[in-house]
């Protein structure tokens, strides 16, 4: 049939709405595993210790040298008994951190050297030095950055799809497969990350601004 089909269109919403919260949870909570392990790796990286810092920094490379796909593939061959979706958001969440990490490194090389020498006149302890000096201003400086990446995680869920999670363009190929409306389903999921990530990058952009980036 020539032309957009409303009806195939309207037929393929709920399944590509299922597929969207699919997409969102995997985003969120991808997001929420590389913000904390980004910082972690982040100030490991700092570790007066070689013993730290030389393997951190070689798993580090690691993941920024190897295609997302390939990961994925991979973790899924690795941990067959794991849930697809688990392990989609523990690679995404991986990967991410591995970039998310160098952008703490800016912020935290961002924050003056008076501050830290701030902290040792006080004779505040490392822990504390870290927890209400550095960090709250580290974090204040890569907000819009982290909210970037957050925005190509979201973008990037689609490969989630060929280890079988049922993620918005996942339900967008199948309902194609299933009734020959390809161009209907991949309208309606390019449209959902459209208006789903166009607005958020804008309020980066005012997020940034204000932070006076």
């Amino acid at each position: 049939m020539n032309g957009f089909d409303w009806d195939a269109a309207r037929d393929a919403l709920p399944l590509l709405i299922e597929g969207f919260r699919v997409t969102l949870l995997a985003t969120v909570l991808g997001t929420l595993v590389a913000a904390v392990l980004g910082l972690a790796v982040a100030v490991a990286g700092r570790a007066p210790s070689r013993f730290v810092t030389v393997p951190v920094r070689a798993v580090t490379e690691f993941v920024r040298s190897t295609p997302l796909l390939v990961q994925l593939v991979g973790a899924a061959a690795l941990f067959t008994s794991v849930e697809p979706l688990t392990v989609g958001i523990a690679v995404l969440g991986v990967h991410y951190a591995a970039y998310t990490s160098e952008v703490y490194r800016a912020g935290i090389d961002g924050v003056p050297k008076g501050q830290w020498e701030a902290c040792r006149a006080l004779s505040l302890s490392p822990r504390r030095t870290w927890r209400a000096v550095i960090l709250p201003q580290a974090v204040r400086n890569v907000l819009p950055a982290l909210g970037n990446y957050a925005i190509s995680m979201f973008k990037e869920t689609p490969f989630l799809a060929v280890i079988t999670v049922q993620e918005m363009v996942f339900e967008a190929r199948k309902y194609g497969a299933d009734h020959f409306a390809y161009t209907e389903a991949f309208t309606l999921a390019g449209l959902a990350f459209l208006v789903a990530s166009y607005p958020t990058s804008l309020l980066m952009r005012k997020l940034e601004k204000r932070l006076g980036h």
